[in-house]
Parts: structure tokens; sequence; C-alpha cells
């Protein structure tokens, strides 16, 4: 810190800049994370970030993304006034209009739509971020239709929903402050969550072992890993499967904590039983002294935690038995819900676990209609039962087909139309629409289909309530005013209540007594938040106690850790779910000699870089300036073999589409595999996916298995 920062931290009198200090957030990442931030404002406009030092969630700490905040907040495609089309859909033409306008516009189109088809004809869609959704969720029941959907259709609730069928409860945290082992799978902590990585350092610093999986070798794999496991993609279930037989055979299970506090064991060992470890190595491409090393390691050494992400396994179509397959091997080693072991616990808001209760559940399922089935409602039953959204990746063919019922509008927040497969048909089929408003704080392209566009604005432009772990709460200020004619989301929805006069006096009071509504039971208000800048410790807020779970009994049909799912043998036999987590190819729709020959690389679409996120940050020009160009990584051996080179053009292509790219050679992946960032508008690499390339248990999409080739094209 330079001595004139230490003067204005100190506001020392006499030496008056004219710079304010203001605390805020980070909303760039998913909730997550959302960084303490000090924000340098004079004469409101932003100068720089800095992490909050106090802050108790980060410490101080921001990552690459998070320091491009000024960037990002001040980036020239910013949408400034509300913005009605003029143009042929897609064709980008606008006329700016005002606020009173597109509310009424809105309001007609919606209601003329709910008049004519029904309610449920209008889907409400988020993307990132998720910080106005409960406004939303609610707004979207009170309106009187069944179809709230989010980018959840894709992130996270897949692994939310493996650990409910498995356990009863969504997330399980790895322990790491008690573990001796950590079983990274997929970890990617320097990349997509920085503040995961002090603890498997301090882990491997007191003496603990670190284990990590994964099909690239990361940073992860460099600074951490005792042993590094860099496996074939979309192998991982069998890995696991093979690795519980290797436990099982050895006398390494917790036989105590199995007859305890599980269920279906027998068929479990009877599964596992088809994975010995010459076969799992075949499959995997893993070397058998490796695999049995590692495991003997997380068997032996523990207690043992391991890592689930909220979407790098879940993005295959085998992606939910996967991980039910790696959470197996936390009941058969007695480690679930043990101290160093994986902690289940209850989000208290917005997905983040604060170890106290709000009413945010309450506040949108009370509006809830039961009229219809939502979009995508009996095509995956586990997502029916566990996810009170509408899959989206049934959106499409809903459009399409106009079955069950036609879908004529859409009222879209952040909707990012590249998270879909198949994006260009996706747009095509707005065709198909009376009316379809979105609101973003950029021009998308997406927003380019919209016929009105609504201006968003930032977190630090905004007020808003994040929970945080450790037992906090807290409600932001706006560090700098809106930008523009930008408004934040919950306002926007909320002035629309009263323009609409929806029977919602809650939605109509706005978004502070909203929140106020939901935490109610904390001890807390919003005006005793905003008091502080900065997150404040709810009363009575309690930490996970391990073992607190399995004393109370698991919220599983039969009341225990399930090997074998008693929810997915419910289900109608005719979707051939497998109660027990066993292995299918990720690629077996893609099988047929004919594809394999013409497409014989295994594409990973999506891995984490450091500089972007989906693609809110593609065109934020200092981030940019670190990848200039979409790449596909590929092996240095396969380069050499199509006689590609460094930077090379190229084409990527799927028997769905093809992208143009360059390429950037590697030896961090296998030969025949292939990796790519996506979001880009100019390589959309959604564009190589089919639509129905989905998981049958969740359908998320496979954005990390899928069959291409590629090419080099003349310059």
């Amino acid at each position: 810190m330079t001595e004139l920062e230490k003067k204005i931290k100190a506001k020392i009198p006499g030496e008056d800049t004219g710079i304010e200090i203001k605390r805020s957030l980070c909303a760039v990442c998913s909730p997550g994370n959302h960084c303490g931030l000090d924000c340098y404002v004079k004469d409101g406009k932003l100068l720089k970030v800095e992490g909050t030092l106090e802050h108790p969630y980060n410490k101080g700490k921001i990552c690459t993304k998070g320091a491009s905040n000024r960037d990002y907040i001040y980036r020239k495609d910013r949408v400034r006034t509300p913005l009605k089309r003029v143009g042929a859909r897609g064709e980008g033409k606008f006329e700016p209009i005002s606020w009173d306008e597109a509310y009424q516009i809105i309001a007609e189109k919606l209601n003329a739509v709910k008049e004519q088809y029904s309610p449920h004809s209008v889907a409400f869609f988020s993307g990132f971020c998720k910080w106005y959704r409960p406004i939303l969720h609610r707004f979207c029941y009170t309106f009187g239709s069944v179809n709230f959907g989010t980018d959840d259709s894709t992130c996270f609730k897949s692994t939310d929903i493996c650990h409910h069928l498995t356990t009863g409860r969504g997330g399980n945290g790895p322990n790491l402050p008690n573990a001796n082992t950590f079983l990274g799978w997929n970890y990617g902590g320097y990349y997509s969550n920085h503040l995961a990585v002090p603890g498997a350092q301090a882990l491997k610093e007191r003496g603990g072992k670190i284990i990590i999986i994964d099909t690239r070798y990361t940073p992860a794999a460099k600074n951490l890993a005792d042993i590094f496991l860099q496996i074939n993609p979309g192998t991982d279930g069998a890995l696991a499967l093979g690795m519980a037989k290797i436990i099982i055979d050895n006398g390494w299970a917790d036989m105590d904590y199995i007859e305890k506090y599980t269920y279906g064991f027998e068929q479990y060992k009877e599964l596992v039983q088809k994975y010995p470890l010459d076969k799992v190595c075949q499959i995997t491409g893993l070397n058998p002294d490796d695999v049995f090393a590692a495991t003997k390691l997380f068997a032996t050494n523990g207690p043992a935690a391991i890592n689930f992400s909220a979407s790098a396994l879940a993005h295959r179509t085998n992606g939910l038995q996967t991980n039910r397959a790696i959470l197996c091997l936390s009941a058969l080693t007695g480690n679930y819900d043990q101290p160093g072991g994986n902690i289940p616990s209850v989000a208290s808001y917005l997905h983040k676990r604060g170890g106290f209760d709000t009413r945010e559940m309450e506040f949108r399922e009370s509006k809830r209609p039961h009229d219809q089935l939502r979009i995508g409602e009996t095509r995956f039953p586990p997502w029916d039962e566990y996810c009170d959204e509408f899959q989206a990746m049934d959106l499409l063919r809903q459009i399409e087909e106009g079955t069950p019922y036609p879908v004529k509008a859409i009222v879209g927040f952040g909707f990012n139309a590249k998270m879909f497969p198949e994006t260009d048909k996706l747009v095509k089929a707005f065709d198909k629409l009376d009316f379809f408003v979105d609101a973003d704080m950029f021009m998308s392209y997406t927003t380019r289909f919209a016929d009105i566009v609504l201006p968003s604005c930032s977190s630090l432009e905004r007020g808003e309530m994040k929970a945080y772990e450790g037992g906090y709460l807290t409600f932001t200020k706006p560090a700098i005013p809106p930008l523009y004619e930008s408004k934040s989301d919950v306002n926007m929805l909320c002035e629309l209540a009263r323009v609409m006069d929806l029977d919602d006096d809650l939605l109509k009071a706005g978004y502070e007594a909203c929140c106020d509504w939901m935490i109610q039971d904390t001890g807390l208000t919003v005006a005793d938040l905003k008091a502080s800048d900065l997150p404040v410790k709810v009363p009575g807020a309690k930490p996970t106690v391990p073992g607190e779970y399995i004393k109370n009994g698991f919220k599983t049909r039969t009341g225990k850790f399930e090997f074998y799912s008693t929810a997915i043998a419910s289900y109608d036999p005719k979707y051939g779910l497998n109660p027990l987590p066993d292995y299918v190819d990720p690629l077996a729709d893609e099988n047929d000699p004919e594809t394999k020959a013409n497409y014989p690389f295994h594409l990973i679409a999506g891995a984490r870089i450091p500089n972007t996120l989906h693609s809110r940050l593609h065109e934020v020009p200092w981030l940019r300036s670190l990848r200039p160009d979409p790449l596909v990584e590929i092996h240095v051996d396969d380069a050499k073999r199509l006689g590609i080179g460094e930077g090379d053009k190229v084409a990527l292509s799927s028997p769905h589409g093809t992208i143009h790219l360059k390429a950037k050679l590697t030896s961090k992946v296998k030969p025949g595999v292939l990796m790519m960032a996506h979001g880009y508008t100019e390589a959309n690499a959604n564009e190589l996916v089919g639509r129905n390339h989905l998981d049958p248990y969740s359908g998320y999409p496979g954005f990390k298995s899928l069959r291409c080739a590629i090419r080099k094209e003349a310059e």
C-alpha cells in the first residue's frame, strides 16, 4: 500500500484528495464466491478496486477476474437506456425508449400471452448473476407461470441432485482442517475458486496428502499433488468403482459404518466387482500402480475428504452417476459426515451455507402454481423431484414443437443463448415467440434477438443481500451511482409488479421489504445490515457439526446413505435409470463406427482459464489481452501428425456444426483430447453439441465429452 493509500485509509485530516473508499462485493463469479471489495471512488467514478482486508470471506484477496471490475463496469457496450427493437429479430437495430414505455410494452405483451394462451406460456429465465433470483422466482409464480428456469440447468444443480439422491441432503463440502488426505477430483481451485486453495495448501504444509485427478496437468497437479492421475475424459465413474473394488477387496472399507448408516451395500459390492484394476486402467488410461497407490492412500490415511465441483464432472452424459460413484467412496471409507471427511449442510440463502435459516424457499414457493407441468417435466425424473425449476435444455424442443403447450414469451435476466447446445437453432426458434425481453449490462449476442432490452447495473452500482459461511449476512450499498439509465434488476421487477398490479403486496413494497421478510427469523433487519460496511454476524448462527446429520437420520427413503438409490428405483422403468452408480461411456450416443471414424478426437469445452467466466469477460479489454484469440489446446504429438503449428487457424467440427479458432500446442492434455474455453461469439463451442447429448438423470449437456475433428485451415 502506498503512503497516499494509507492516508486515504486512515482519513488523515488535511490530506483531502477527494477519493473515497466504499465497500461493495464482486459479483463476477458465482454466489459461491462474491469477494468483498474496497472501491476507490472520486467524483462518482470508480478508480480501482482492492480486496477488503477485514472481510470475513476473502480477507483481502481477489482474483484476476475480480481485479478487472473497473474495466468490466466501463465496457463500451454497456446498455445505457431501455431499448426497443426496430429491425428484424437478430439484426441488432434498436431505438432508445423511456422506462415508462418499456414497462408498458412489457406489461401489455405478457398479459396478451397470458390471455390468449396461459400464464405458463411465458417462461422466466435467469442467467448470471444469481443475486436477484428469489425476486424473479416469486414474480414468475405471482404472474401465474410455473416456468421459472436458470443456468442451474447446466451448473451446480446436477451435483446437488446427486447428493440428494444418495444422502437426502444437498451440498457436502470437504472438511479440510481436520483431514489427513484430500482427494481433489477435478479440483481446479487456482482457476475457478482461488479461496479454496489456502485450505489445501495448509493441509499439505501440516503433512497431509493430496491426490489430484484431472484430464489436464493443472496448477493444482503441479503445486499440490502427491499423486496425480491424468485420466481419460469422462471415465471418472469407472475409476471410482474400481477404487471401491480395491478398498473392499483389501479390507479397507469401514464395515461398522457401512452396517450402521448405509443401505444397498451388497448390491453395490456386486457392482464394483465388474471393475477389476486392469479393466479400469484400460478405460481410464491410468497406470495400475498409480491407481492402487492413490486408492490405498485415500482409504488408509484418513480422515479423507473429497472435492465436488459445480459442473466439471456434471458436464457429461454420465455426470450425475459419476458424482454418485465418487460420493459412495466417502461412505465406503466411513468419512461421510465425519470430521475430516465430507460434511453435509443446508444452504442459508442463495446456495450459501451460513449456519442459519432464512425463509427464501417459503418466499417463492408460497406463490407457486400447481396446475401445469413445467417445461421438460417428466423427461428427467431426478431433476423433476429435486429441482423447482424447468430444465432449460428442453426449451428449444418445446418452442419448436409447441407441446405439451406453446411457449410464446420469454422474460430473461442475463439470458445467455450461448449456454445452450445448438445455439443458432435456439435463437432461430425465437422467431416463434410473440415477445422476448432481456435485461443485461451489455449488448450481448442474446440481446440482439430481444424485442425490449433493459439496462442492468453492476454489483458496485446497487445494494444487494448476501450470505457468507461462518454465519454472516451483508447488505451492500452502491459504491457509485448506476451508470447511464441502468437499474438494479430487483428494482425493475418490483416496479414492473406495480405497473402490472400483480397480486403481491410484498413485491410491490420493494426489494428491501422482501429481504426483511426472508431474514425475519435471524434477529437482523436490512437496516441493521446496511449500518455496517462489512458482513454482520447473525445471532445464533451455528457451524455445521460433523456427525449431527448421521445422528438424526438421513433424509432418504431408508433414513440412510444409499449406495442403491431408492428414489431412482421408484421411477418408471421406461427411463432406464440405474439405482446403482454404474459407469456408462459418456460418448455412448456417438459411438457408431462412422461417427468415431469421422470425429476421432474427444473435445472438452468449458475448461476454466484464469481470465474468463462463461462469456462475461471475453469483451473486457484487459482480460481479453491475456488471450486475444479463441484457442483450442491440442497435444504436440497430434499437432505434429496433422501438420498444425502454434497459432495456426483450425476448424473444429462435430456432427452438429463447425467453428473456427486458433491452435495452442501443449503437453498438458493427452493425445486424442482437445480442450477450449467456451462463451465466445466468434467460436461458440456449444454449436458443436447436440441438443440431445444430455445426461438422462439431470438433463445436463455433455459439454466436456463430445466427439469432434480438427483440421488446419488455409491462411
